[in-house]
């Protein structure tokens, strides 16, 4: 498919008050990758899209440098992201160097983009359930992460094509960033400060804690400097060239999102506590005081359940199938980072039970059961985050593929609060996907979870026929 997204300008945005290159030789600012930072280098870059419409947006021209002056201010409080993921100095490592001559060289791409079609056509990009994988892509700048040195965010901002010159009744903000940088949590961080400079008119950070970006409490655990270059010799043995993963192709796989409402999540809860097992191992009745899962952990449940029903319909009983999903381990290390630590601090965590445990009998005991392995996975893989950081490539890698179902993001960001001043947003997508199967859930209007799904397309209809069951049984 031919491009539907022509770029109009493309510009750097640095953070202000930035000045001039220092000189030669001036002191650098760089920040030391850890191990959880140097994980994610042969990565896609993490993409964002926000979907706004209305007739009341403003002209492109004044919605354009708002968001530029405001981009400009929060990156001041960002720094990192206007810098760059490089080779570090001695050579043999990685760094993020947000020195003031890489800041003043470089900053962030800042491109204004046209889709080829009207309000209407963008709006219904932003409303359908299914995909528009194509032009999803399109509509978010390109960071090439193959070669370093690579930046560390890129945005593009697009309009329609028809009506540019007045109203544009619709805009799409594309946010990239490198997954080096930071993580899920992190971003949506950066993303609030940064709409509410837009909203406020002000500095980045009024009404916000500043962000932190020291990892001396994660790289001076004992297994951090040698895991750390374990993860570059695997995925980067000749810097500055990194083995980045293949992406998956669009072609074989479907893409749809559903909406979990407050009230489907309640019960969801609910049904699971009422089949969860009591401390003496007996089904708990309905009246019992059974602790209802975390509503992360009940949506989990059920896109778990839902792919193991489309995905291994004849699997063998007992074989094991696995979830896969991010922890952020922020308050879980000793000593903890603050919430405000600006990097990655996330751990796969695996949790695992048999395929017909989670696929046969009734919806309501095969929902405990995934949250029950869930429950055993947090508890023993997050007690000590860093404890087993030796082993956590081999473990990933010995994962049977076609038994693995893998979730990401949280339904604790919350991405339709990001207005930068003209109301929230009508969509908030992932512009792209890293692996060929991935569910990203996120925070929605009024207690609702976004989910979003992709998977091959002969298991898309599978898993929605199972999760729009599982999620509206009573049993």
């Amino acid at each position: 498919m031919g491009s539907r997204v022509r770029a109009l300008s493309v510009t750097d945005v640095r953070p202000a008050g930035t000045s001039n290159p220092p000189p030669q030789g001036a002191d650098r600012a760089t920040i030391k990758l850890s191990l959880f930072d140097t994980m994610f280098i042969a990565l896609t870059p993490i993409q964002r899209l926000f979907f706004y419409e209305g007739d009341d947006l403003p002209p492109f021209r004044d919605l354009v440098r708002a968001l530029r002056s405001s981009l400009a201010d929060t990156l001041a409080v960002f720094t990192p992201l206007a810098g760059q993921v490089a080779v570090s100095t001695s050579g043999d490592g990685v760094a993020i160097d947000c020195s003031p001559g890489a800041v003043s060289r470089g900053g962030v791409r800042f491109v204004e983009a046209e889709y080829a079609g009207g309000a209407d056509d963008v709006r219904r990009l932003a409303r359908a359930a299914e995909h528009d994988a194509e032009a999803y892509a399109q509509l978010a700048p390109a960071i090439e992460v193959g070669a370093l040195p690579v930046p560390a965010l890129a945005v593009q901002v697009t309009r329609p094509a028809h009506g540019a010159g007045g109203g544009i009744g619709a805009v799409v903000v594309g946010v990239t960033m490198n997954h080096v940088v930071a993580d899920g949590q992190a971003l949506w961080e950066f993303i609030r400060a940064w709409a509410a400079a837009a909203w406020g008119g002000s500095k980045a950070g009024t009404g916000l804690v500043a962000p932190t970006f020291d990892r001396a409490a994660i790289n001076r655990h004992p297994k951090a400097e040698e895991v750390a270059r374990k993860f570059l010799r695997i995925f980067a043995p000749g810097l500055p060239t990194v083995n980045t993963f293949p992406e998956p192709d669009n072609a074989l796989q479907g893409r749809r999102t559903y909406l979990l409402s407050a009230s489907q999540i309640r019960s969801l809860k609910h049904r699971i506590s009422r089949h969860s097992k009591s401390a003496d191992g007996d089904t708990a009745p309905a009246a019992a005081a059974v602790t209802p899962p975390s509503t992360y952990a009940a949506v989990a449940s059920l896109v778990w359940t839902s792919g193991v029903r489309a995905k291994n319909a004849l699997d063998d009983a007992d074989a094991d199938a696995y979830l896969m999903f991010a922890a952020d381990c922020r308050a879980r290390l000793r000593p903890p980072l603050p919430a405000a630590f600006f990097g990655n601090c996330a751990k796969s965590c695996y949790a695992r039970a048999m395929v017909g445990a989670l696929r046969d009998g009734g919806a309501g005991e095969a929902l405990a059961r995934a949250a029950a392995a869930v429950r055993e996975a947090v508890r023993e893989q997050l007690a000590d985050p860093l404890g087993d950081a030796d082993r956590w490539l081999e473990r990933h890698r010995a994962l049977p593929t076609d038994r693995v179902v893998q979730v990401g993001a949280s339904n604790r960001f919350a991405a339709y609060e990001t207005d930068f001043g003209w109301g929230r947003p009508a969509r908030v997508e992932l512009a792209s996907v890293f692996v060929r199967e991935f569910v990203a859930v996120v925070g929605a209007p009024d207690g609702a979870v976004q989910v979003s799904v992709a998977l091959d397309r002969d298991r898309m209809d599978g898993f929605e026929a199972n999760f729009l069951s599982l999620s509206q049984a009573s049993g």
